[in-house]
């Protein structure tokens, strides 16, 4: 019996750009937490953020935050890493000094952005909808660095290479969206933070199903004994999940029917 869910958001249970949840998705969530089963959100955005998407249903969810460099059970932090500060410094500044590209420093409750762009700020306030600090010098941030993402607006296709050439060998370096590429510390992923709830909170492989669509769900697709990747992911990261979907919500709806 599935007693743990985890959902990849962007591009799997939040379709083709969308920021809200449908009330078909609220519903179903809803329905498995009140038979029992664990539904964790497993994404690169913040824990505010992810927070405010599921409103009243967080708090009795876990959610894997910052792409796993940030895990909270019902409002208690299971497990944070961090980047080491200096190399967090450094990829900030080659970030900065790329034409095209833009910064996201997160931390734990907020995202600070030294934008290029007002287009970029209103996107992560309003679109997104993210906590945002705004900062002169990014590299006062005495918080730890969480997670360090390069935005790229018209894709980051363009850049990718570069960047993996330059850090890939000192970070986790994820694309997790068609405009981000996320560094995270070496050790982080989807993956390893699933394996924290699962250890920490009792549940085995079994009892876990995932969802994902993008190469930053590759790690936590491995720890489940049943894994779906949407439909519309490319075959390198279809070739890690056992099955496929088109939608989250009809998988979802199937599982509540076997409470029934």
């Amino acid at each position: 019996m599935r007693k743990l869910i985890a959902s990849d958001l962007d591009g799997t249970l939040l379709q083709n750009g969308a920021q809200r949840l449908t009330k078909r998705a609220k519903e179903q969530i809803g329905s498995l937490i009140d038979r029992g089963v664990l539904f964790t959100a497993a994404s690169g955005r913040q824990y505010p953020n992810l927070q405010r998407l599921f409103g009243s249903l967080a708090e009795h969810m876990a959610f894997i935050c910052e792409n796993g460099a940030y895990v909270v059970y019902q409002e208690e932090e299971l497990f944070s890493a961090a980047l080491e500060r200096e190399l967090g410094l450094e990829i900030m500044k080659e970030i900065a000094q790329t034409e095209g590209c833009e910064i996201l420093l997160s931390g734990k409750n907020t995202s600070y952005l030294q934008p290029k762009t007002e287009e970029y700020v209103h996107r992560m306030k309003h679109i997104v909808r993210n906590n945002v600090t705004i900062v002169e010098d990014i590299s006062k941030v005495e918080e730890p660095f969480l997670k360090i993402s390069v935005y790229r607006a018209r894709g980051i296709g363009a850049v990718e290479k570069h960047f993996h050439k330059t850090f890939g060998d000192r970070a986790k370096a994820t694309v997790s969206g068609f405009s981000w590429l996320d560094f995270t510390a070496e050790s982080v992923n989807k993956g390893a933070a699933l394996r924290v709830i699962q250890e920490k909170l009792g549940f085995s492989s079994e009892e876990t199903i995932v969802f994902g669509d993008n190469f930053n769900d590759i790690e936590m697709f491995q720890c489940a004994q049943e894994s779906f990747v949407m439909t519309h992911a490319v075959p390198k990261v279809k070739a890690y999940a056992k099955k496929e979907t088109s939608c989250v919500e009809d998988v979802l709806e199937q599982i509540t029917r076997e409470y029934l």
